[in-house]
C-alpha cells in the first residue's frame, strides 16, 4: 500500500493481491489447491492493522514463517517461487493497466494516475 497517499484518508479498506495460478517450468500450479487458500486468508486477517511480512514494490507478502503449514508438504523454496515479486510481469501489468487509464480518462482518481507513475519509475530502476 501507498503510506503517503491515505495519511489522512479515514478507514480505507484493505486490498490484497495473490495469485494462486501462478505454475512452474512443468505448467503445474505451485499452489496446492483452494482448500489450502485458508492458510494466507488468516495471515491477512491477522496483518490487517500491522503488515508484517517483506515489503516491495506491491506492498507487504508473508515471509515463509508466517503461515501456519501444519498438514502440508509445502517447502520454503515453493513458497518462494510463488510469491517472488518479478518486475517483468509487474511491468506487463503496468501496461495493461495503461489502456484502461487511457479508457477512464478525466474519470481517473489523479492520486491513481500519480501512485501508477510512482510505480513505473520504481519499476525502471528495477
Amino acid at each position: 500500500h501507498d503510506q503517503t497517499e491515505h495519511d489522512n484518508a479515514p478507514m480505507l479498506p484493505a486490498i490484497f493481491c495473490v495469485n494462486w495460478f501462478r505454475s512452474d517450468e512443468q505448467g503445474r500450479f505451485i499452489w496446492p489447491g483452494f482448500g489450502e487458500n485458508m492458510r494466507v486468508l488468516v495471515w491477512m486477517l491477522q496483518n490487517l492493522n500491522q503488515a508484517k511480512g517483506d515489503a516491495h514494490l506491491a506492498g507487504v507478502s508473508p515471509r515463509y514463517q508466517d503461515i501456519d503449514w501444519r498438514g502440508l508438504d509445502f517447502s520454503a523454496e515453493q513458497f518462494a517461487r510463488l510469491s517472488n515479486v518479478d518486475p517483468g510481469e509487474w511491468r506487463k501489468e503496468l501496461a495493461s493497466q495503461a489502456r484502461l487509464f487511457e479508457q477512464l480518462g478525466s474519470r481517473l482518481p489523479s492520486r491513481l494516475r500519480a501512485i501508477r507513475e510512482r510505480w513505473e519509475a520504481s519499476l525502471t530502476s528495477a
